[in-house]
């Protein structure tokens, strides 16, 4: 597992290096991901949009900056995503937002199907969900704990919806988008900041 960590901590980028990339996917009317098709390019415009949405309006209290800015361990915030998936468009601005505090936490991007070794130890309920955070110990590189691919809140929302309906229709998947935005990444900050112990 360790091998693996380095290789794809390796093969990371820093955050502004991903939105750059997804800008230049945007350009060329594309996506990253092995499945390239117009529907994954459209949702790769919309989630450059969410994003940069994101990074202006994202608003943390002083309580939860105090708490970010007094962990003390180094750490690495290693998340595996593509530029089409949406929920990562609402989060990963949040991880940025909070790791910018903190000098202890360095927040890299690693692309899901580039790193499939690395996305097979961290599947969710067997399936390749991303986001999927992993935060890793800088001093023993091992793997401490894990986010994603959604927040607590949403995560039961989806949970519930499948067991009532067996799978979730765009309707819901509408639905959740709106939930995002209501929530103002709330959920995200309390799930991410209490990884922070």
């Amino acid at each position: 597992m360790k091998a693996i960590i380095t290789q794809s901590l390796n093969n990371s980028m820093s955050y502004q290096d991903y939105k750059t990339l997804v800008k230049q996917m945007v350009a060329k009317n594309s996506t990253t991901g092995d499945l390239k098709n117009e529907a994954m390019a459209e949702y790769t415009k919309l989630n450059d949009k969410r994003m940069k949405r994101w990074d202006k309006t994202i608003k943390l209290t002083e309580a939860i900056q105090e708490k970010v800015k007094n962990y003390n361990k180094k750490i690495t915030w290693l998340v595996l995503t593509e530029s089409w998936c949406g929920d990562a468009a609402h989060i990963m601005p949040v991880m940025n937002k909070l790791s910018e505090l903190n000098n202890n936490i360095d927040f890299k991007v690693v692309l899901r199907d580039n790193n499939e070794a690395l996305m097979n130890l961290f599947l969710t309920n067997g399936g390749k969900s991303i986001p999927k955070l992993i935060m890793i110990d800088d001093e023993t590189q091992e793997a401490v704990n894990t986010f994603g691919p959604r927040p607590s809140e949403a995560t039961k929302m989806v949970n519930d919806y499948k067991k009532e309906h067996g799978t979730l229709t765009p309707e819901f998947k509408e639905n959740l988008q709106v939930w995002y935005n209501k929530n103002k990444a709330q959920n995200i900050i309390e799930d991410l900041t209490a990884m922070l112990n």
